[in-house]
């Protein structure tokens, strides 16, 4: 899962299962699921007047930025991130080393409780992720090709389709 992930509905909606019982067992206003790459996997919750694009690429760029300051201090990453605001919270975990769990809760909720269900959650993630590993892997070796379909297109194919 170096370059775009691939996804299949069955997973998704087991994805979709776990984050919405994260949120409701956690009390958190929002929960969702981020690629490395910025992409909005999966989301529950609250999500109101956010903007989950920004979100999606700004928590993903927290997560670049601070496994940087983890390697400038010999450490390899930080797996648990925690950001406290005067009314909102923000709770990043990586998941599976593959993607970025983020649970947005206020005074409902505490730290420590999200940090309990968010072990449990991550655990169930990791499994499904695992999951889909396995099958990439098999379709793979049966010659399936996964390769987006976007993939052969280029800059030049664009313009001439807008020109």
């Amino acid at each position: 899962m170096n370059g775009s992930m691939v996804m299949y509905d069955e997973e998704y909606q087991q994805i979709k299962m776990i984050i919405g019982r994260l949120s409701s067992d956690a009390n958190a206003k929002l929960v969702f699921l981020v690629d490395k790459n910025g992409q909005q996997i999966a989301s529950h919750g609250e999500v109101g007047q956010i903007d989950t694009t920004s979100l999606a690429s700004l928590t993903a760029g927290n997560v670049a930025a601070t496994d940087g300051l983890a390697r400038l201090i010999g450490e390899k990453e930080f797996p648990v991130l925690s950001h406290e605001g005067e009314h909102d919270n923000i709770h990043i975990s990586i998941v599976a080393q593959r993607v970025i769990l983020v649970v947005i809760f206020d005074e409902r909720s505490s730290l420590g409780l999200v940090r309990l269900r968010v072990r449990r959650a991550s655990n169930e993630l990791t499994e499904v992720f695992e999951h889909i590993m396995k099958k990439v892997e098999k379709e793979r070796e049966m010659g399936v090709d996964l390769e987006s379909p976007f993939a052969e297109i280029t800059d030049e194919d664009i313009d001439n389709l807008f020109s």
